[in-house]
């Protein structure tokens, strides 16, 4: 028996890095899942991979999502799990932050979760199973995080949205909470990390970086019953660093 025996996930930015290791274990618990990504080679050979299925999703469109929420329950007749993890990181200071940037940023990272949730929920109220919300923050959206100016004003968002929202569903049975990673080794993050993995371990209380897996055991925690009476709270998984 799976810990999500009967659950039907979503995992958004699932073709690789956190999405995938959390699509692979919410898998191996006895979720059906479903990934979505805008690279399409990359999530239909991570799904491949999986044995689940892949759907194209650009989380900026509000159409998009409708499309692939109604798919999943037209094909498994509900969806009880939504991970929000696709986002993007590009870090600049403030004077270095274009327009364009700041307005990609937000769509993707804020305005995405923002459509999820909305689109996920009211698939989860007119099931009446209720469900479970995991929002991807960051570090970032709990303290300053220098030269990212754009990257943490949406992480603060979603930190934000991820209390409120809770207290706004928790009638209906739906928990909303976020995961706060610090530096995880994925390719978002690839060409800051580089190079520099020793130095940067000995910087971490437990001596080691971060791996999606690391990530992925806190999603299957939120996802399962294990966290039912925990909602709109941020958990930081970030080795120590900022205890």
């Amino acid at each position: 028996m799976g810990e999500l025996d009967g659950k039907v996930a979503l995992v958004t930015g699932g073709a690789r890095g956190q999405g995938a290791a959390e699509a692979r274990l919410f898998g191996e618990q006895g979720a059906v899942v479903v990934i979505s990504d805008v690279l399409d080679e990359e999530g239909e050979r991570t799904a491949g991979s999986l044995g689940c299925d892949y759907l194209h999703l650009d989380v900026t469109s509000e159409a998009e999502w409708e499309e692939v929420v109604s798919n999943i329950v037209e094909r498994h007749g509900r969806l009880d799990i939504l991970m929000n993890n696709a986002g993007i990181f590009q870090p600049a200071q403030i004077v270095n932050t274009s327009t364009e940037m700041w307005n990609r940023t937000v769509a993707i990272n804020q305005t995405g979760v923002f459509l999820g949730m909305r689109t996920a929920i009211k698939a989860m109220i007119a099931a009446g199973n209720g469900g479970s919300i995991i929002n991807t923050s960051s570090i970032a959206g709990l303290e300053g995080g220098f030269g990212a100016t754009a990257y943490t004003a949406t992480k603060w968002a979603v930190t934000g949205m991820t209390k409120t929202v809770a207290k706004e569903v928790g009638k209906h049975d739906i928990r909303v909470n976020s995961i706060h990673p610090g530096v995880i080794v994925t390719d978002m993050i690839a060409d800051m990390v580089t190079g520099k993995e020793d130095r940067m371990a000995a910087k971490q209380p437990l001596r080691r970086l971060g791996t999606p897996d690391d990530i992925a055991e806190m999603a299957l925690f939120l996802a399962s019953d294990r966290s039912s009476y925990c909602t709109g709270q941020a958990f930081t998984v970030d080795g120590g660093v900022h205890g």
